[in-house]
């Protein structure tokens, strides 16, 4: 499969769970918000805070033998770890990327989420150094 498999119309009216989503960073952060704000939106509450913090339980812990990086896979989400390409200074921190080089963060003890979506298509994924820039200015705006 290549990345222009992915501009036809059969592609967009797919439905593949893990690989479909489409998006800006605004959208992206808005909707992975509710994870990082404890369930809570401006509208109302959408998880409980039990909820939201079960996706830090950790559940392996390895060379990822799809990616083949160091992961510790949380429920849905990578999670923080020294050995992962993406590293915070926060403890309950998930995470996930796309292919392109798309990136999420949601920093539940921080309360906040960053979204990075490019207009350029690169195959480093979660590797890729342009979303852990942004995700280490945010970091270093916060002085966290």
């Amino acid at each position: 499969m290549t990345a222009q498999d992915t501009w036809s119309t059969q592609w967009r009216r797919a439905e593949i769970p893990a690989a479909d989503g489409y998006g800006n960073a605004r959208s992206v952060a808005a909707v992975q918000s509710v994870l990082a704000c404890a369930g809570q939106t401006p509208h109302g509450r959408l998880l409980s805070e039990a909820t939201c913090r079960m996706a830090l339980d950790e559940q392996s812990h390895g060379v990822d033998l799809v990616l083949g990086i160091p992961l510790r896979f949380g429920i849905g989400y990578a999670l923080n770890a020294s050995d992962a390409s993406v590293s915070t200074t926060s403890t309950h921190t998930c995470y996930w990327g796309g292919r392109g080089g798309s990136l999420v963060v949601n920093d539940l003890d921080t309360r906040m989420t960053i979204a990075y979506a490019m207009n350029q298509m690169t195959y480093l994924g979660l590797t890729d150094p342009r979303g852990q820039k942004l995700l280490h200015a945010a970091y270093k705006a916060l002085a966290y």
